[in-house]
């Protein structure tokens, strides 16, 4: 048995690209062309803007808006009322495609709720953004950030604690433990 897509009967679904076993809730709308992958949960009030493409198995907070040009991988939690942006010069009276800011949520990462992501970076695996943060620059990967801008502040592991326990550490890398037993490596930057 194949499942479903449900759409609530209030939800505006104009694509027909939806995977199975994805629900779209209250009031959201899903522009054409829009790409959502299987698995999937679109909150109440979320806007899915023309031409976005959604991993599987991301979960698409209330009052989310992700606008043209954004990239979601699988696995991606999106709090509520976060914002993607994609333009860097808004103006009402100008708009044309070459304006557009392209932005990349890689696979596993979590934003937290009301956070902004200005258009142009990537959130890279496993990040983690704070709620509340205005992002600016590329987030490395498994890499914690908050504040406005938000900033580098730490490391968190795959299952989401922050990471704090070094196992070992040289000039080039170094390698944590996090509670639930995993290890990550990360590698120093260079200044």
């Amino acid at each position: 048995m194949t499942e479903l897509v449900f759409k609530h009967p209030t939800a505006i679904v104009e694509s027909d690209e939806i995977g199975a076993g994805t629900k779209i809730w209250h009031f959201a709308h899903v522009r054409e062309a829009a790409k959502i992958g299987k698995n999937c949960t679109i909150g109440k009030d979320a806007y899915i803007d023309t031409g976005v493409e959604i991993g599987a198995n991301v979960k698409i907070e209330n009052f989310a808006s992700v606008y043209k040009g954004v990239t979601i991988a699988d696995d991606v939690f999106i709090g509520p009322g976060v914002t993607f942006t994609n333009d860097l010069y808004p103006r009402a009276f100008i708009w044309s495609e070459d304006k557009l800011g392209y932005t990349k949520v890689k696979r596993g990462a979590s934003i937290g709720a009301h956070a902004t992501i200005v258009c142009g970076i990537t959130i890279g695996e496993y990040a983690m953004v704070g709620a509340g943060s205005v992002v600016t620059k590329d987030v490395v990967p498994f890499g914690l950030v908050y504040g406005n801008p938000a900033r580098l502040a730490g490391y968190v592991c795959s299952c989401g604690r922050k990471l704090s326990m070094i196992i070992s550490e040289d000039d080039e890398k170094v390698i944590y433990e996090c509670e639930c037993g995993k290890e990550l490596v990360v590698k120093r930057f260079k200044k």
